[in-house]
C-alpha cells in the first residue's frame, strides 16, 4: 500500500520512486492538480524525475478544493490569514496519517515526545479555530508523560517561573513559541537555561515589526541564555514539517524535499547554493496535494539541508493565474 511505503522510504532512490507514484495517483485522482498540470502541457507518462514534476502553487488552496480522494474530510485546516485577505483550506481525509507524519518526523529529530516538559507559547493560534500547529502541539503534549506539560496564552510569568524551575532540575523542556511571544517573554523575564530547547515557529502575525530570522535568533538566544534557538517549518497546506537546530538551516523528514525553483522560470529546479522559491514534496499530502510551490524564498545547501531566506514580495506565486477561478 502506498501510504505504507512513505513512513519507511531509506534512501533517495526510495523517495524518487515513491513520489512519482504519488504523483501519477494524484494526477488520475485529484482534479483541480490533472487540470493544472495540463494547461502547462504537461504530459504525465513523460515524467521521469522528481524535477519534472509539475508544483501547484499554495494559492490554490485558497480558491480550490483540493482533494485525491473521495472519502469525506475528517477535519479542515485554515490559515490565519491577515485582515481581508482569504484564507487556505487544506481537507485532511485522514488524521493518522497526519499524525504518524508530524509525531515520527519529531521523532527523527527530537526523539520521543514523552520524555520531554513540553510548553507551547502559541496565542496567535490559540485565539482561532482550525490551525493545524495547534493540533499538533496538542497531540505531542498529550504524549509527554510531565503533567507540566501544556499550553500557554498570555500567562507569561507563571510559564517563566515553571521553565526557570524545571530547568534548573534537570528536566528536558521544549517549549515552542510564536516569535512575538517569546520576545515578550524574554523582555519580561530573565532567563539562564541549560536544559531547554527554544524553538520558534516564526511569524509576528501583526503583533510586532517583522525582523530578519539572525536577529530574531540573536535576540532569543541572548534572552533565554541558550546558545541556539531550533526552528519549526510548515504550513497549513501541508502534513509534514522541516526543522532546524540552529543557523536558520533546515532538515525535512525523509518522506518531505524542498526544492528551489527559478523565479524567472517555475518549471526550472536549481542546483545547490542557488537562491530561489521553494518547492515542497510532502508526501504524507497523499490525499490532497504532495508537490507544491510556496511563496517563500531560500537555497539548498549540502547535505539535504535548505536556508530559509525569506519570502517573495508579489502576494501571488506565477502562474495562479492559469486556471479562472
Amino acid at each position: 500500500m502506498l501510504k505504507n511505503r512513505i513512513f519507511n522510504i531509506s534512501s533517495e532512490a526510495e523517495f524518487e520512486k515513491t513520489a512519482l507514484e504519488v504523483f501519477r495517483f494524484q494526477y488520475h485522482n485529484n482534479k483541480v492538480y490533472r487540470q493544472f498540470c495540463q494547461l502547462l502541457s504537461i504530459d504525465s507518462n513523460a515524467v521521469r524525475g522528481i524535477n519534472h514534476i509539475p508544483f501547484l502553487p499554495v494559492e490554490f488552496f485558497k480558491s480550490h478544493r483540493i482533494l485525491s480522494s473521495e472519502k469525506t474530510p475528517e477535519i479542515t485546516f485554515t490559515s490565519s490569514g491577515t485582515t481581508g485577505s482569504s484564507t487556505s483550506k487544506h481537507h485532511v481525509t485522514s488524521l493518522k496519517i497526519y499524525e504518524e507524519s508530524f509525531i515520527q518526523g519529531f521523532e527523527h529529530f527530537y526523539g520521543k515526545p514523552e520524555d520531554l516538559v513540553i510548553f507551547a507559547l502559541l496565542p496567535s493560534y490559540l485565539e482561532r479555530q482550525g490551525s493545524s500547529l495547534i493540533y499538533m502541539a496538542e497531540k505531542l503534549i498529550s504524549r509527554s508523560k510531565h503533567k507540566e506539560s501544556g499550553f500557554y496564552l498570555n500567562e507569561l510569568q507563571e510559564l517563566a517561573g515553571k521553565l526557570i524551575e524545571l530547568d534548573q532540575s534537570g528536566k528536558k523542556i521544549l517549549l515552542i513559541g510564536v516569535s512575538f511571544a517569546l520576545l515578550d517573554l524574554v523582555e519580561n523575564f530573565s532567563f539562564n537555561l541549560q536544559n531547554t530547547t527554544i524553538m520558534e515557529t516564526g511569524g509576528m502575525k501583526g503583533r510586532r515589526k517583522e525582523m530578519i530570522r539572525k536577529e530574531l535568533h540573536q535576540i532569543l538566544a541572548k534572552g533565554f541564555g541558550v546558545d541556539r534557538i531550533h526552528s519549526e517549518y510548515g504550513m497549513t497546506e501541508l502534513l509534514s514539517q522541516a526543522y532546524s537546530k540552529g543557523s536558520g538551516v533546515f532538515e525535512c523528514p525523509p518522506w518531505m524535499k524542498i526544492l528551489i525553483r527559478d523565479p524567472e522560470d517555475a518549471l526550472e529546479i536549481l542546483p545547490e547554493n542557488k537562491n530561489g522559491g521553494i518547492n515542497i514534496i510532502d508526501l504524507a499530502n497523499l490525499n490532497s496535494c504532495s508537490f507544491l510551490a510556496t511563496q517563500d524564498l531560500g537555497k539548498n545547501l549540502s547535505n539535504n539541508t535548505t536556508e530559509i531566506l525569506g519570502r517573495f514580495d508579489n502576494s501571488d506565486i506565477r502562474g495562479c493565474n492559469l486556471m479562472v477561478l
